[in-house]
Formats: structure tokens, C-alpha cells, sequence
């Protein structure tokens, strides 16, 4: 069966950090191009980063550029997306996704896969 499961969210102060992960079970993950995604109150998911299934290519939301880094590890199947200096507007759901066709892409409707979200929250 197909998993996608996060964690490494909290609550955090800004300027702080984090580190979220997520633990890819049941599914071709070295095949797959991944991403992140949030989901603030009210809103609708939006795009945060996402990489190819080789990680030589890599693209992230003008929002969060400079500040977040995607990375993965094939051999253990965990994607992971490092926050630095995170803001109050950061503050949202995160998800993780995989896309099977191993196209990164920035559109939630193109991933096939998602995990069940994990929060982060950020206090001014």
C-alpha cells in the first residue's frame, strides 16, 4: 500500500527553523519526482518546492526562496524539506507528494500521492 507520512512539524518562533520529513513506504519512490505543498486556514494548497526523482533539478515558490530547501534520499525513501528563518505566514499545513511521472511539477493536481499533512506554525 502506498504511504506518504510527515513529520518534523511544530511550533516554532520566527526567524526559527525546522526540518520536516516524510517517510515514503509501498511506492517506486526513486522513480518519482517529489514535492511540498501547504495549506494555510482558508486557503487553498499551494506550491512550496519540488524535485525531480534524480534531485538535479529542483524548483521552489518565489515565497520561500532562499529561506527553504528540498532535498531527498532514494536509499531511504525520505524526502525532507529543510525551513530556515520561517515567518508567521509560513504557518500552515505541509504535505508531501509524489508525482509518478518523475515531471517536477508545480500543479497539486498532477501528484498522484500525498500524505496526511503535518503542522507548522509560526509565532510572530
Amino acid at each position: 500500500q502506498e504511504q506518504l507520512v510527515e513529520s518534523g512539524g511544530g511550533l516554532v518562533q520566527a526567524g526559527g527553523s525546522l526540518r520536516l520529513s516524510c517517510a515514503a513506504s509501498g511506492l517506486s519512490f526513486s522513480n518519482y519526482a517529489m514535492g511540498w505543498f501547504r495549506a494555510a486556514p482558508g486557503k487553498e494548497r499551494e506550491f512550496v518546492a519540488t524535485l525531480r526523482a534524480s534531485a538535479r533539478v529542483t524548483h521552489s515558490a518565489d515565497s520561500v526562496k532562499g529561506r527553504f530547501t528540498i532535498t531527498r534520499d532514494n536509499a531511504k525513501n525520505m524526502l525532507y524539506l529543510q525551513m530556515n528563518n520561517l515567518k508567521p505566514e509560513d504557518t500552515a499545513v505541509y504535505y508531501c507528494a509524489a508525482e509518478t511521472s518523475g515531471w517536477a511539477t508545480v500543479l497539486p493536481g498532477k501528484y498522484d500521492y500525498w500524505g496526511q499533512g503535518t503542522q507548522v506554525t509560526v509565532s510572530s
